[in-house]
């Protein structure tokens, strides 16, 4: 056991076993298990009732690309139909708008506009799972060789059948980066320290800071971790050092004047690649080169000494340079929106709330990636590959953390925690097929190889929970409330644009589907629309009237079966919401024909006098 958990990353099979030429090549391997995803994923999701995925930011995502093929230039990433008089700056990024588009514009030349749009948000997230299967291969095989490979590829085709982000009409950035968090982990664990895996890992990893904020903890324990191992292992690492920290300051560079317009350059924002993070990573990457290049041949103890040095200046620079991203960014938000929405937004639910809402689904956002670190630790205690398995803790420690404070984070901890449960899995086979009249082995293996599967945790959740007599009882069929759909917003598709009031669900269809201005939508960039929607909903018809006329409001769209609207109207029963949702329109609301099939009424702003 012990030499084969110190062997080399192109791991060998056990004595006496021959592997077959077929199932060890690096790239068909993983072509077929791509080949395979792609079909399952077509067949499974073949009755979806619209191309663009449910979530708010696919639609939200659709609308952006379609104002950049209108000729929105590439720096100019106003929403002006989002929020109040002046639009709202969005935090998105382009490297995601770009091929997007790109796919419309080619399927342009063979269907409808709309044909077009249904074929690219088809391929777009199909098409990520190829690259997200090949680096987690590669990083299986790296950690543990050809079973390795296997193992990883199997645990990784189960995360992308049971994720939302590779289903057809997914274009929200999160699968991007979870592929991009794999390129860099296939990297990092390359334990022959060559300068070209290193340097690949930091594009990645500034392209990760390019796309969005929610992987910056990832990537700031990356740069950490391969400062580290300059520091433990001195003049052997110091080649992928200054690969890694010229390439990072290079890459990030790039993007940064990619993506920033001149005019922001000066500006610190915590949500998006901005001056703050662009600081912070350069100063750590300048600090490690020349600490690479002068003080790699310095005793362990020196370098120790100037790592830390390193780390004053990191610390110094992000106070003086970016206070403020040292905590959440939507730490700052207005207690009505803490209250009336950030606390109901599913994906940003801490472990508290999960334990009081959904117990039964804390196994599928927390143990897998526990069990993995338990793994990690224990290796490291042994002596067994101790730096490799120091970085994949580090990596799983930090999104496993953010998943405790936001449970968003779930999907990149269980992806990290592959690579070290792909490598026990590979250990315990070979245990096991070594000795087949060993039970315990076999159990031993099969178990591990159970509470490896976050979706086995999620079954076994509803199972203790809800218990086997209710656990596999469909749902009681309840009248599906509809307030976002095409159909639903048609009667203003055509009107002449104007502003309307809605509740924040309603904000990217009606982007989506109208010409129209939205008050709200949910998205913090957008703090004083919300607060605008909110007040409106909660205040009695009168000071309602006045509210709606200081916001310049001509729609308002009601749906009496939107949870906010439900919340604003449980809050205040004597409120506009509350009104309206018991029958009671006020005289400045004139009703609109709406499509009898919809839950929302439409009204027309007339203020009185």
């Amino acid at each position: 056991m012990t030499q084969t958990l110190t062997m080399s990353p192109e791991a060998a099979p056990a004595p006496g076993r021959k592997v077959s030429t077929r199932w060890s090549h690096p790239v068909l391997v993983p072509l077929i298990y791509c080949i395979l995803l792609i079909v399952a994923q077509l067949v499974i999701h073949r009755n979806l009732a619209d191309y663009v995925g449910p979530d708010n930011d696919d639609a939200m995502r659709l609308v952006e690309v379609r104002d950049f093929l209108a000729g929105q230039g590439w720096f100019d990433m106003m929403q002006y139909r989002l929020g109040l008089d002046g639009g709202t700056l969005m935090h998105w990024s382009r490297f995601i708008d770009l091929p997007i588009a790109g796919l419309i514009l080619f399927f342009r030349m063979f269907f409808s506009p709309e044909g077009a749009e249904a074929a690219a948000l088809t391929v777009w997230p199909l098409m990520l799972i190829v690259p997200l299967m090949a680096f987690m291969g590669l990083a299986g095989r790296r950690i543990a060789g050809v079973e390795g490979m296997h193992f990883s590829l199997l645990l990784t085709a189960l995360f992308v059948v049971l994720s939302p982000r590779f289903v057809p009409g997914s274009i929200d950035h999160d699968n991007v980066q979870l592929g991009l968090v794999a390129l860099a982990v296939a990297m990092l664990v390359d334990e022959s320290y060559k300068p070209r895996n290193f340097a690949i890992a930091a594009v990645a990893l500034a392209i990760q800071l390019g796309i969005g904020a929610e992987t910056t903890p990832f990537v700031a324990f990356a740069c950490v971790a391969v400062a580290c191992l300059w520091a433990w292992d001195g003049e052997l690492f110091a080649p992928a050092a200054k690969a890694f920290a010229l390439t990072l300051t290079i890459a990030v560079s790039v993007a940064f004047f990619s993506l920033v317009p001149p005019r922001f350059y000066s500006m610190v924002t915590c949500d998006n690649l901005s001056l703050g993070f662009y600081g912070i990573i350069s100063a750590g990457c300048v600090g490690l080169l020349l600490s690479a290049v002068f003080a790699s041949r310095m005793s362990r103890p020196w370098r120790l000494a100037v790592l830390a040095a390193n780390g004053a200046f990191v610390l110094a620079t992000t106070v003086a340079l970016a206070p403020q991203c040292l905590r959440n960014p939507l730490a700052d938000l207005d207690p009505m929106l803490m209250d009336l929405w950030l606390s109901r937004v599913t994906e940003a639910q801490s472990i508290v709330s999960i334990i009081h809402r959904q117990p039964e689904t804390l196994g599928a956002f927390y143990a897998t990636s526990l069990i993995a670190m338990i793994v990690c630790a224990v290796r490291i205690l042994r002596g067994e590959r101790a730096r490799l398995h120091t970085v994949l803790i580090a990596l799983i420690a930090i999104n496993w953390i953010i998943t405790l404070v936001q449970v968003r984070g779930a999907e990149f901890a269980n992806l990290l925690a592959i690579p070290p449960l792909a490598l026990l899995l590979a250990e315990l086979r070979r245990i096991s097929v070594a000795d087949t009249k060993n039970v315990r082995a076999s159990l031993i293996y099969v178990v591990a190889a159970l509470v490896s599967v976050p979706a086995v945790w999620a079954v076994g959740g509803t199972l203790a929970f809800k218990g086997v007599a209710n656990a596999f009882v469909a749902p009681k069929a309840e009248e599906t409330v509809d307030c976002a759909s095409k159909g639903a917003l048609t009667p203003i598709a055509g009107l002449e644009p104007g502003v309307i009031a809605a509740s924040s669900n309603m904000g990217a269809p009606l982007l989506r589907f109208t010409p129209h201005r939205t008050l709200s939508g949910p998205y913090h960039r957008d703090p004083d629309g919300m607060l605008a929607e909110l007040n409106i909903g909660l205040a009695q018809p009168p000071e309602a009237e006045a509210l709606l006329r200081k916001a310049h409001v001509t729609l308002v769209a009601f749906c009496k079966g939107d949870p906010q609207v439900q919340l604003l109207s449980e809050r205040n029963p004597k409120g506009l919401y509350g009104r309206l949702s018991a029958g009671d329109v006020p005289a400045y609301l004139e009703p609109m024909p709406a499509s009898p099939k919809s839950d929302v009424r439409f009204f027309r702003f007339k203020p009185q006098g």
